[in-house]
């Protein structure tokens, strides 16, 4: 039913949208069937086909994905950051179980170790979300022939961690298998797929995104170079963190299993 007057701002409205606050201006009263067929199930399909729709690109075309959503094409997808921090929570889930399946061993120093998996525990969000800064500023120092702005940046950014985390989720998930020793030398094989596959995704966002900018010598040495810099602010992190955690870094010893 439409209204000649907008239910939410009393504006007058002449199409489908007010065009002063947005809301829909077929609105209907409230039923049973209406709020069951409509408010819920369509709106859990709707959100549904956009992170399917977001998470399908992320691993088909995720540079192009994301151009697409910088040059304003952007209604077809769900919000990335919004998919990282539930994707965040879905890790960070697993890993626990993990955990409580399998505990972790730290074999010699065992204060420092603890510290250091507290301070990760308390600051993954942060930590993970520190990851887009770092691509995006170096991807703006190293493809200029993109021609885009920093925070244009942190979009290809943000696709790549997209991507990185639900490769770590399946990898998070494949690690619950552990425990059945008839399986674990295959689960150890995926695993290390993940990882190389984790390795590699920024490769792939950043050709899918400069392919028809560059050669593939001029992609290569740049994404080289990308690796480069990105594997060394890493470690300088890494070993800052260490450091300020432990007040020890060279005492600190602890032996993951990834």
């Amino acid at each position: 039913m439409n209204h000649k007057q907008c239910l939410n701002c009393e504006q007058a409205v002449a199409g489908n949208y007010c065009q002063n606050c947005g809301q829909k201006n077929n609105t209907h009263a409230i039923t049973l069937k209406h709020f069951f067929f409509h408010d819920i199930v369509h709106g859990v399909l709707h959100l549904e086909k956009g992170i399917l729709l977001t998470l399908k690109e992320t691993f088909t075309r995720p540079g192009q994905a994301a151009l697409d959503y910088i040059n304003g094409k952007r209604v077809k997808y769900y919000n990335v950051f919004y998919l990282i921090l539930m994707l965040i929570g879905f890790n960070i889930l697993t890993v626990h179980y993990h955990h409580e399946i399998n505990p972790l061993s730290v074999p010699k120093n065992v204060d420092s170790g603890l510290k250091f998996l507290n301070f990760l525990s308390n600051n993954v969000k942060m930590l993970l979300l520190g990851f887009v800064p770092l691509l995006a500023l170096n991807a703006f120092l190293i493809f200029r022939r993109l021609k885009l702005n920093l925070a244009e940046h942190f979009i290809i950014g943000g696709i790549n961690l997209l991507g990185i985390l639900v490769l770590c989720l399946f990898s998070n998930l494949l690690s619950l298998l552990d425990a059945f020793k008839e399986i674990k030398s295959f689960i150890s094989i995926l695993k290390i797929i993940c990882f190389l596959l984790i390795v590699l995704f920024p490769f792939w966002t950043y050709f899918n995104a400069t392919y028809k900018r560059y050669s593939i010598l001029g992609f290569i040495w740049r994404i080289l170079v990308f690796y480069m810099l990105l594997f060394i602010e890493l470690l300088f992190i890494f070993r800052l963190i260490v450091e300020i955690v432990t007040n020890n870094p060279t005492s600190f010893n602890l032996n993951l299993n990834l």
